[in-house]
């Protein structure tokens, strides 16, 4: 898809009235969604990342790095890894307007970091794919009026910011099932649960340390890494965190 034209689909939010599916039998349909959500939300992190060095250069002060830029390179990431744009319109992609208000928080956050991005004389800027996907997951519920959420949360012996820990259901799943050894790696746990007499699905998929993440998780735990806590001594391919999806 043409940079410009991904863009200017972006650069509004379609009305969202319901993430659900039309039936709590459609299942199919809502983990599509789901796993959907995710990727569009693990390539804008890895975007982040691969331009850390970028962002956090205390010789340059304008980066180039703009929203337009930024959605240019997570539509490319995407579509390397999926063989399609994130904004694939075919029968498979339900609830495109959910993906379009996602990459629209997306361009909202890189907006209103540009000051920070471009800093002059600042090394480290704290902006970092976790961070990005705080903010982009809270402007997401918003721009979607709560009727779908993404949370990024963890074990509690590795969440770093109190607005990540794993509520009750979050727990027990990452507990009793991403941390059994009987689990197999990766797979995604979802259903469909009644909370304040609302039908919702829930869906959580499981997320492991890559080698990029051991600069601040990795060894020797205790040492104080770039961010200002103390790593955990993780190794790669152990369970990290998690991403959490609600729709209503």
């Amino acid at each position: 898809m043409p940079r410009l034209l991904f863009a200017l689909l972006v650069s509004f939010v379609l009305p969202v009235s319901s993430a659900i599916a039309q039936t709590n039998s459609d299942l199919a349909a809502n983990v599509l969604v789901g796993e959907r959500l995710a990727s569009v939300l693990r390539a804008g992190r890895s975007v982040v990342a691969a331009n850390q060095e970028l962002i956090n250069d205390p010789a340059l002060g304008d980066k180039g790095l703009t929203s337009d830029a930024f959605l240019g390179e997570v539509a490319e990431l995407y579509q390397s890894r999926w063989g399609e744009p994130p904004l694939a319109n075919n029968p498979d992609n339900a609830n495109l307007d959910l993906i379009v208000a996602q990459l629209a928080a997306m361009r909202t956050v890189i907006d209103e970091n540009q000051d920070t991005i471009n800093a002059p004389g600042v090394g480290f800027k704290g902006f970092i794919p976790a961070v990005f996907a705080r903010l982009v997951n809270e402007s997401f519920e918003v721009g979607v009026n709560s009727i779908a959420t993404v949370k990024v949360t963890a074990p509690l012996d590795l969440v770093r910011n109190r607005k990540a820990r794993p509520d009750e259901w979050e727990s027990k799943i990452i507990e009793d099932n991403f941390r059994s050894s009987a689990w197999e790696k990766g797979s995604p746990y979802y259903e469909y649960i009644t909370s304040n007499d609302e039908t919702i699905f829930r869906m959580i998929i499981p997320e492991y340390f890559t080698k990029s993440c051991l600069v601040c998780h990795g060894s020797p735990a205790g040492e104080t890494d770039v961010t200002g806590f103390p790593k955990e001594g993780g190794a790669e391919g152990d369970l990290a965190g998690a991403i959490s999806i609600i729709l209503r």
